[in-house]
């Protein structure tokens, strides 16, 4: 389990000299054989919605299929969207799902009780619109303190149609704008998300060097469906940025 990994490290640092890989997960995944190829292919993460409205959202049977098809030491991640602290709970104990990713209005308050009921690890959505990222920034990182388990934030498109996988391309100038204001210091590290393909990520690591990327719509051959050779020429641009 990677899970430490995504805690602990935010952006491009060194260890015994060797340069942090920018991790990748790859979500809305629906089909086992999806999860199985982004697995071997050489992704960190695979992400699961249990969003009713999204129209990736899978069963619990069909989730159950994708845990089954995902390989050793890649992490499975549940995606839900101001769902009921119960519902999260009980999913996960049916999944063992060990990290959750809050894609809604969720408070720091609820993030605080999911992490009391499951034990998971947390990874939270924040949207990227000028006009509310620092306050909402600064909300969380007033909470880092007593939610030891929120291990990533993503930063999302503002003003999708849904939340995640509309493949809307992200405002990279103001988190880059963010970044250089110090808005993200004393945060947990940051997972960049919205828009992303194989044709732009590798500009958008080299820009802001997050600790991850989330990719679902861009690396599809349907809605849906994922493309193995879309994942692979994603993997690839990343490795690529990363030696950059």
């Amino acid at each position: 389990m990677q899970t430490l990994e995504w805690q602990i490290h935010n952006g491009r640092r060194s260890i015994t000299g060797l340069m942090i890989r920018t991790r990748v997960k790859i979500c809305g995944v629906c089909r086992a054989e999806d999860a199985a190829a982004a697995g071997r292919l050489g992704a960190d993460a695979i992400g699961m919605v249990f969003h009713r409205p999204s129209p990736r959202m899978v069963s619990l049977e069909s989730a159950e299929k994708i845990m089954a098809a995902i390989p050793a030491l890649v992490m499975p991640v549940g995606l839900f969207v101001d769902a009921p602290v119960d519902e999260i709970a009980e999913i996960c104990k049916r999944l063992r799902l060990s990290c959750v990713q809050l894609h809604g209005h969720e408070t720091p308050e609820v993030a605080a009780r999911i992490i009391d009921q499951t034990g998971a690890w947390l990874l939270k959505a924040v949207r990227v619109d000028r006009r509310t990222l620092g306050a909402e920034l600064d909300v969380w990182r007033a909470a880092v303190g007593r939610l030891d388990r929120l291990c990533g934030l993503v930063l999302e498109t503002a003003g999708g149609p849904a939340p995640g996988g509309a493949g809307l391309a992200n405002d990279w100038e103001a988190v880059r704008a963010f970044q250089r204001a110090g808005a993200f210091d004393g945060l947990p590290p940051i997972i960049a998300a919205g828009g992303l393909g194989p044709h732009n990520v590798a500009a958008v690591i080299r820009m802001l060097r997050p600790h991850a990327v989330d990719v679902s719509s861009g690396v599809e051959a349907a809605r849906g469906e994922k493309s193995a050779e879309k994942i692979e020429a994603f993997l690839r641009a990343v490795t690529e940025a990363d030696r950059a």
